[in-house]
């Protein structure tokens, strides 16, 4: 099932997204997917497929500062938590999204969290990949390097930044057709570099995971966890709290790592079509 890519400017912003659309009948709310850093909507493209396969239609946007999406100055985007949800909202909105079920995945995946948890009325069911989700969680130093002042400025713009990170965090090497396109937004312009260092040093995730321990008290909403089990920056406790609540469900992957959606794509396409089949039909 082929993937298509598009974008649509909501306000001052233009989006970039990839879509996958199944042949006949499909379930009426799609599936939006989250990417964490540094990656893109480009690692969901398999997930995408296979979901697409099986009836369901799947949306994956480049977060603005990402992949092929906009990257504004920091004057006029903050990059914060909250710049994040308010233009996700605009981006739903825009699609005219008006209930669906949401995916999240890894660092930047906890701003989705905050959007549920805002905006529950509109989430059919969730499911979510090794993304941090309580106070236990940190950044790791990999990442937190990018936002040290001078180093983190001429980190964040080598492009092999995108190699190193997200074979370090998946343990696979990724194929050179792969990162060619992880890296295209780096090798294009510096404002991947700025747009990233922007994130990291904004991405206040003491108080993120605040709002996330204040709003698991109240969700009641079906969730998926699918947590790849040998994931080096995030421990499985992060999951394993969650899963005693009776509307939390769990897929361990023994073998993944941190960007489980990539490397191990069958087996999540898999547990999100069950999940999703479940909660939905």
């Amino acid at each position: 099932m082929s993937v298509t890519e598009h974008s649509i400017k909501v306000e001052s912003l233009r989006w970039f997204y990839r879509e996958a659309n199944p042949r006949g009948v499909e379930q009426p709310s799609p599936v939006l997917l989250l990417h964490g850093i540094p990656s893109q909507s480009y690692s969901w493209s398999d997930v995408m497929s296979n979901l697409a396969e099986r009836g369901f239609r799947a949306i994956a946007p480049d977060w603005i500062g990402s992949g092929s999406s906009a990257k504004p100055d920091r004057r006029e985007f903050a990059y914060t938590p909250e710049a994040y949800i308010d233009a996700l909202a605009g981006f739903i909105s825009a699609l005219e999204m008006e209930n669906f079920s949401l995916v999240v995945q890894g660092f930047l995946g906890s701003v989705g969290l905050q959007y549920a948890f805002r905006y529950p009325d509109q989430i059919e069911c969730l499911a979510i990949l090794n993304t941090p989700l309580s106070s236990a969680a940190k950044l790791p130093w990999k990442m937190r390097q990018w936002g040290i002042p001078l180093a983190g400025e001429m980190l964040t713009q080598d492009p092999l930044l995108v190699d190193r990170t997200l074979e370090g965090g998946s343990g696979y090497q990724i194929s050179d057709r792969d990162l060619d396109v992880y890296r295209q937004p780096f090798l294009k312009s510096s404002d991947a570099g700025r747009s990233l260092l922007a994130t990291i040093k904004n991405l206040e995730l003491s108080q993120s995971m605040a709002e996330l321990e204040m709003g698991w008290r109240d969700w009641k909403k079906p969730t998926l966890i699918i947590w790849g089990m040998e994931d080096p920056w995030l421990p499985f406790s992060e999951a394993e709290n969650l899963a005693s609540s009776p509307n939390v469900e769990l897929v361990k992957l023994e073998e993944a790592k941190h960007y489980p959606q990539k490397h191990w794509s069958q087996e999540v396409g898999d547990a999100l079509t069950h999940f999703l089949r479940r909660t939905r039909w």
